[in-house]
């Protein structure tokens, strides 16, 4: 689940800055306190959110406190408990009790080279945009720990609960992470190559589970993109697309070892 206004998914004109990280170190600090006049903002904005969509709840989640360069290829993220509300402070102007999302996006290709793209159906907090299949980080409990393999376990189930395709976690490999312009963090990891057909007849066997179930799937469309210009393509002028998905598009065809006739969208 995307959290309402969360900036990780909503950044700034200037885009998302992707970084070539190997390694990750998480540690846990404390979110801010929030003074009363902002807790009634909050609530406010959180109460008008859940009106206009009953289906979001204020869960549990983990917050993108300060992210930090570890050396040419690490990263350190200081991450915070927190719940889904708070994020409608980014929406408070002056507001000094913010925290930024931290969530996992998943790159999942085909043998051709390109990326599954999902459109968040209109149930969704952010409906109608394209992006990587992923989404927020939740606390862990009971004293595990939130390290590199809960990211994992995080990123495949949150893979599989939006397109019905299954990785194991230690599959996922990690492949950068993208910071937003107010601190959020979005820790991206590479699935093995499928087909592009098997990819749609998962999809469609999920979204028809979904569906029978009286439920409404989070993705309501997947495509496949494999350059700059198919993703300015996807969706059609003025589509609602994620700012890190150019710079990922980008460096994966860069990398892909395919040829750019083997790259279009679809």
């Amino acid at each position: 689940m995307d959290p309402p206004g969360a900036c990780g998914r909503d950044l700034s004109p200037s885009g998302a800055q992707l970084l070539d990280v190997r390694r990750i170190h998480l540690v846990e600090g404390a979110a801010p306190p929030v003074p009363p006049g902002e807790r009634t903002a909050m609530d406010r904005i959180w109460d008008e959110a859940v009106l206009a969509n009953p289906l979001l709840f204020d869960g549990p989640v983990a917050a993108c406190a300060a992210p930090a360069r570890n050396g040419p290829h690490g990263l350190v993220l200081t991450w915070a408990r927190t719940t889904y509300r708070r994020y409608g402070l980014r929406r408070v102007p002056g507001a000094t009790a913010c925290v930024a999302p931290l969530y996992t996006d998943v790159l999942q290709p085909t043998p051709g080279g390109r990326l599954l793209m999902g459109r968040m159906a209109a149930s969704t907090a952010t409906p109608g945009r394209w992006q990587l299949p992923g989404g927020a980080v939740e606390p862990p409990v009971d004293g595990a720990p939130l390290d590199l393999a809960a990211l994992r376990r995080n990123a495949a189930r949150e893979l599989a609960e939006e397109t019905g395709v299954v990785h194991l976690p230690a599959e996922l490999a990690l492949w950068g992470v993208a910071l937003g312009a107010y601190g959020s963090a979005g820790v991206l990891f590479l699935a093995p190559r499928r087909p592009a057909a098997l990819l749609r007849e998962r999809f469609a066997a999920l979204t028809a589970a979904e569906r029978a179930r009286g439920r409404e799937p989070e993705l309501d469309r997947i495509a496949f993109v494999g350059s700059r210009a198919a993703l300015a393509r996807l969706g059609g002028p003025g589509a609602d697309r994620a700012d890190c998905l150019g710079p990922v598009v980008a460096r994966y065809a860069a990398g892909a070892g395919v040829s750019p006739g083997s790259r279009g969208g679809g």
